[in-house]
């Protein structure tokens, strides 16, 4: 049996507090409500730090630098109709400042407080990893 994988960059942003950036999914969307480290498909030929260049700017209206995404840890995770495969970078340094760009919702968070969010399964265990860190 084939599965389809899905390759998704995701970033844990992080403040000079130690406060975590996540996203609430919007209306629409597979999983919507759920909160989730801001990021996005991997397109073809694509690096995952390329990736998460693109989709911070689009997403949040932010510039960073690749020598600022430090790799952390990873995700497999196996959802009903595909397999998803999700690094998760972490970054302290970026330019301009974090806005919605695309309707959804912004909170920075303790990653104590994190388990207080309901997230998508494959995003669960990267925060005892960022807890660690922080």
């Amino acid at each position: 049996m084939t599965v389809k994988l899905v390759l998704v960059a995701a970033c844990a942003l992080i403040d000079p507090d130690g406060r975590v950036l996540i996203a609430e999914r919007p209306q629409g969307k597979p999983m919507a409500g759920l909160w989730e480290f801001p990021g996005g498909k991997i397109e073809a030929g694509e690096r995952p730090e390329v990736s998460l260049i693109r989709e911070l700017k689009e997403e949040l209206g932010i510039v960073i630098k690749e020598a600022c995404l430090a790799p952390l840890t990873f995700a497999s995770h196996s959802y009903p109709d595909f397999h998803l495969l999700m690094p998760l970078y972490v970054c302290r340094r970026w330019q301009g400042i974090v806005t919605a760009r695309e309707g959804q919702n912004l909170k920075w968070v303790r990653p104590n407080a994190l388990r207080n969010y309901p997230m998508p399964p494959a995003d669960e265990p990267l925060i005892p990893h960022l807890a660690a860190l922080l």
